[in-house]
């Protein structure tokens, strides 16, 4: 603590819109728009994403943009074993002062800088987080492609991202989101979150994504040869395949990978952008 007045908090011990402003008061900090921090300040709403987590005591779980710990007090209580990342350093001593009473790890560092790797050493891990929105997308896909470590993800990301992530072949919100995490895991949009539990309340609405990656792949082509595919014919998304695809494959090469070359994008499933990959790799080995 930075003085002897008590935290506020609300009946359940977790930080309330009180506990918040009293926070920003004293350590004198404001909500940095340009780092896209919204404070939770609801103990109900902190309690069912600690729930939908699905983490207890033991769990290594790491939280990106912990802010002032609203989110991240809530995992301490719950048992687990926490590691943060928090990128504004005017936070800390707040923060700090939240989790005095938890063990906790807190890594003064910017998450799309931060070397994954060294972080998760050899253990399994969930993140359970409140993304900033301007770094959600590129956040999550990355660590998703190559930080198999964290097997499941619990986050709070803008509503329009998490039905992009969570989109199935066939719908308005496929692309390249969904793709990638077609190839890694499968995901759902399991609630969705009113702006007023946020100190400030954000401009958009806001929905937790669950995530889980797959134990084996499913896939099996090279999941770059997937990728690169499902973004030319999502680059040229309103194109029937025949022609956003014309660059890597013609169309009996999409035929041969058993996919109609009038079908867009979207109609893709993840097995279609699998065989078109193994043609179009059979093709460039192709002497």
């Amino acid at each position: 603590m930075t003085d002897s007045t008590p935290l506020p908090s609300g009946r359940s011990g977790l930080l309330t819109r009180a506990s918040v402003r009293d926070l920003l008061d004293r350590h004198g900090l404001e909500p940095s728009r340009a780092l896209g921090q919204n404070f939770l300040c609801e103990p109900s709403q902190i309690e069912r994403i600690v729930r939908l987590a699905e983490v207890g005591p033991g769990d290594a779980v790491v939280e990106v943009g912990p802010g002032l710990g609203s989110l991240s007090l809530g995992l301490c209580r719950a048992g687990v074993e926490l590691t943060a990342v928090e990128r504004d350093r005017y936070l800390l001593p707040a923060l700090a002062e939240v989790l005095a009473d938890h063990d906790h790890t807190v890594i003064e560092a910017d998450a799309m800088e931060l070397d994954w790797s060294e972080v998760l050493g050899d253990r399994t891990w969930t993140m359970v987080a409140n993304l900033p929105y301007n770094v959600g997308t590129p956040l999550l896909l990355g660590l998703l492609t190559d930080q198999p470590r964290i097997t499941r993800f619990l986050v709070m990301v803008q509503a329009e991202v998490g039905e992009r992530l969570a989109a199935a072949p066939g719908e308005r919100a496929a692309g390249i989101p969904s793709v990638v995490r077609a190839v890694h895991g499968t995901a759902s949009v399991v609630a969705r979150v009113p702006a007023q539990v946020f100190l400030p309340p954000p401009r958009v609405e806001s929905v937790l994504v669950a995530i889980d990656r797959h134990p084996e792949p499913v896939v099996t082509s090279p999941a770059a040869d997937i990728i690169e595919l499902a973004r030319a014919g999502f680059g040229q998304r309103r194109k029937m395949l025949r022609r956003s695809l014309s660059g890597w494959l013609d169309v009996a090469g999409i035929e041969a990978a058993g996919v109609d070359p009038t079908a867009r994008a979207e109609a893709v499933d993840l097995s279609g952008w699998d065989a078109l990959a193994a043609e179009y790799g059979r093709r460039r080995g192709s002497p």
